[in-house]
């Protein structure tokens, strides 16, 4: 699976301007609702409920958060690019790179699978600089489909 695969065009957003972890969350379970038709409140419950777990924010100022819905029918992923936010990393440095992924309960191997390759990406200095200056929400799908490697 590639990320292109679950990673609608317009799930897109370049340069959100978030003041906290809360409103991030808030603007990812917003955007997934948009192109899901899953209800915002059930997917922002279930963000909040997998941060209390422990941070999906992974350092270098990336974060993954990700969750299961037994509403949802096929994996979903959506980007953000935002302003520097506190996101109780495991480096304790702002989140400005973030990868949503929702699956639906019954995935099994294919949400680590997609983990797995969104983290791959991210780790990529070169690749997250480059998601960090693009232009615009068409310059980042760009890099992420260019960049986007089989295992």
């Amino acid at each position: 699976m590639k990320i292109i695969d679950i990673l609608p065009k317009d799930a897109v957003i370049c340069d959100a301007s978030v003041g906290s972890k809360k409103q991030l969350l808030e603007t990812l379970a917003g955007l997934a609702a948009q192109k899901t038709g899953l209800d915002e409140r059930l997917i922002l419950d279930a963000l909040i409920e997998r941060e209390r777990l422990g941070t999906t924010g992974i350092g270098h100022g990336v974060a993954l958060p990700h969750t299961r819905l037994n509403a949802l029918n096929k994996i979903f992923c959506a980007f953000v690019r935002t302003t520097p936010v506190d996101f109780e990393s495991v480096d304790d440095k702002p989140v400005d790179l973030v990868f949503l992924l929702l699956v639906p309960e019954e995935a099994g191997a294919d949400h680590l699978k997609a983990l797995a390759r969104l983290s791959r990406l991210l780790r990529d200095e070169t690749v997250a600089a480059d998601l960090r200056h693009a232009k615009d929400a068409d310059a980042i799908y760009t890099l992420i489909q260019n960049n986007d490697k089989e295992d």
